[in-house]
Parts: C-alpha cells; sequence; structure tokens
C-alpha cells in the first residue's frame, strides 16, 4: 500500500465520517441533563439511544462479519465508536455487549447469537465482573445435573442484558436466557455503567465453548478498546475546561490567560496525546493481530491515570459549578475512575506488559 492509502495510527475518512454520524447522532439524543436524569432513575440504560445505535446505524453489529448480518469492521472503527460514546458519557451496553460479549461468542462460534445481536434483538452480555482482569482467574458458577448454580458480582450492564454468558466449573461458557437468573442492582460508582448480581439457582444454559479461550479473547478486547472511551472521556474533559476558561473572568481577566493555569492544561493536552496514541496503537494492534497483548497492556498502563487527571483537572478549574450535580462533570469523574479499575487496573497491566517483554522483577 502507498502512504497516501495507508493512515497508520492516523484516522482514515471513513473513521472520521464515522465519527461524525455518532457524534450527530449523540448530540440530538444524549444530551448530558437527559443523561443526568436517568443516572437518578431506576432505568439508567438508555434504551432509546441504544436502539438508535444498534438499528439505525448498525453498531451493535460492527464487529461481526456480513455473513452473519454484521457490517463487518474492525476494531479500529469500533474504536472510534467508544471515543465517542465516552464523550457523551453515553449510558448504553456498547462495550460489554458490542465488544467484550461478541467478542466471545466470535471465539467460540455461536452464529446463531451473534446474527441476533448483529439484527439488534438481543443484548449479551460476559457474566465476567467489570474489573476481571484479562489473563487473571474469573469466577465461575457450578455445573450441577445439568443445571448452573452459583452467584458472580459486578457484572455491568446485566439489567439490560437478554442473554448472560456464563463461565462454568466445568471449563465451558453457557448461554443462558436473562428470565433464568436473578439480577440483583449493586452499589455502583459510575452511574451510567450499573454494575449487577447475577444469581444462577437451577438455570439451564446452552454450552458454547470453552470458556478459558473466550473469556481471555474477550478481555483483552474490552480492555484495548476500553482506552478508547477513555481517550474520549480525557478529551471532552480538556476541551470543555478550555472552552470554560476562556469565557470565565477574573479580576477582569479571562482565567484562561493565567500562565499558571495555561502550563497545567498544556500538561494535559500532552498526556491526552498520548493516550490517543496508546489507544490507537491498541485498537489497530486488535485489527491487525500484531503485538496485540503488548499493545494492550501499554495502553491500559496508561489510560485510567489520563482519564482521570483530566477529570480532576476539570473539576478544579471549573471552580463551583464543577462540584454542582446539574453540570455532568460528576459523570465524567466517576466513569472515569471506574474505567481505572476495569477490565485489569494499570498495576495488573503493568505487570502482564512486564511478563510478556520478559522485563521480570528481581
Amino acid at each position: 500500500m502507498s502512504a497516501q492509502s495507508e493512515p497508520g495510527l492516523l484516522y482514515s475518512e471513513e473513521e472520521e465520517a464515522l465519527r461524525a454520524a455518532v457524534r450527530d447522532l449523540l448530540t440530538d439524543h444524549c444530551e448530558p441533563a437527559g443523561v443526568i436524569a436517568r443516572a437518578e432513575s431506576a432505568a439508567p440504560h438508555d434504551v432509546s439511544l441504544w436502539k438508535a445505535l444498534s438499528e439505525q446505524m448498525g453498531l451493535a453489529g460492527l464487529l461481526i462479519p456480513e455473513e452473519l448480518g454484521g457490517q463487518g469492521a474492525g476494531h479500529r472503527e469500533a474504536a472510534v465508536v467508544l471515543e465517542e460514546l465516552g464523550r457523551a458519557v453515553a449510558p448504553v451496553p456498547y462495550l460489554t455487549s458490542a465488544v467484550v460479549a461478541t467478542e466471545a461468542l466470535l471465539a467460540c462460534g455461536a452464529d446463531d447469537l451473534l446474527t441476533d445481536l448483529a439484527s439488534a434483538t438481543t443484548i449479551a452480555v460476559l457474566a465476567v465482573g467489570l474489573h476481571g482482569a484479562p489473563g487473571r482467574a474469573v469466577d465461575r458458577v457450578r455445573l450441577e445435573e445439568g443445571v448452573l448454580r452459583g452467584e458472580l458480582t459486578g457484572i455491568a450492564d446485566a439489567a439490560v442484558a437478554d442473554v448472560l454468558l456464563v463461565p462454568a466449573d466445568d471449563g465451558g461458557l453457557y448461554a443462558v436466557r436473562a428470565a433464568e437468573v436473578t439480577v440483583t442492582p449493586q452499589t455502583s460508582l459510575d452511574l451510567t455503567r450499573p454494575l449487577a448480581r447475577v444469581t444462577l439457582d437451577g438455570a439451564t444454559g446452552r454450552r458454547l465453548g470453552d470458556a478459558e479461550d473466550a473469556v481471555r479473547r474477550a478481555l483483552w478486547a474490552g480492555a484495548g478498546l476500553l482506552a478508547s472511551e477513555q481517550l474520549g472521556l480525557a478529551d471532552w474533559l480538556l476541551t470543555e475546561t478550555v472552552r470554560y476558561l476562556k469565557e470565565r473572568r477574573q479580576f477582569n481577566r479571562q482565567v484562561g490567560g493565567f500562565q499558571a493555569l495555561k502550563h497545567r492544561l498544556a500538561g494535559l493536552w500532552l498526556e491526552v496525546a498520548g493516550l490517543r496514541a496508546a489507544a490507537r496503537n491498541a485498537a489497530d494492534a486488535l485489527a491487525t493481530g500484531a503485538d496485540t497483548h503488548v499493545a494492550v497492556a501499554v495502553a491500559q498502563a496508561y489510560a485510567g491515570q489520563v482519564a482521570v487527571h483530566a477529570a480532576e483537572e476539570a473539576l478544579q478549574l471549573h471552580g463551583g459549578i464543577g462540584m454542582t450535580w446539574e453540570h455532568p462533570l460528576h459523570l465524567y469523574l466517576k466513569r472515569a475512575k471506574a474505567d481505572s479499575i476495569a477490565y485489569g487496573t494499570a498495576g495488573a497491566h503493568r505487570e502482564a506488559l512486564a511478563g510478556l517483554v520478559d522485563l521480570q522483577a528481581p
């Protein structure tokens, strides 16, 4: 390929067009006041927004092959979508269903469920705690006399799932209909991505395949593309803070004109630029299969601290208004903090990276 046709880690024209379309939809259907109102309700997920994303734009099947009704796109495109969803703190199960569960189903070759996901008639969730790190052991339920029993905690978006993908102690991954389990909400810092306890008491399930391989693939993809969501969060926070400081005046001067604040914003800009490179590299590695685990571990070793720092700086530099419930800043801070431990902490990924590049501690 020529240099002109190969974008490398830059965004292609198609990716920028996808970004524009998703941003337009979110601008019309995901205003901050509405997200805050949903966070206060018993139904924080925005089902109508999810339908618009999945039915009108086909994004639920972005990673699903065309022969199964999907878009047949790659991880780079999914990363662009997650950047925009992160910018809006959109309360939809895109990461959990269209990425993590989809990857698990692709690993198992569950074509019928993938077709259901692509057609936007089904939401699937991998029943592994959001804190689960790639390559680490995950909780499993018991298979007793052909039925599943046990309890799994910290399952993100379980409340809107139609199908749960449940790892069992026989080594299998089972598809269980939501009607056969009990989903109990758990207290979650991030109100836009609620967690739940899933209890199985004699539930029947269909064995899809090997749980270990499917869960590993799903969590690596989830961790890698989570970095793009964190990039979207950090980029919105930086952009919004700069905008606010240009408007806010103190001592008859723009607050953004004070040198100390300029230095803080410049430092944050560099951090966000570094995160963009790491997130794009992780998405590209997932798409090409080259050094995937290294790229994902590098991105997640860095992404959490940048997103959290961006939220902390935004909160401080917005002053009193940033502390109000009506301002959406608290949604971004909570999502950034929750994301920093999702699919493995920075420390877990640094430990994984050390092993991958043979730099074990003495």
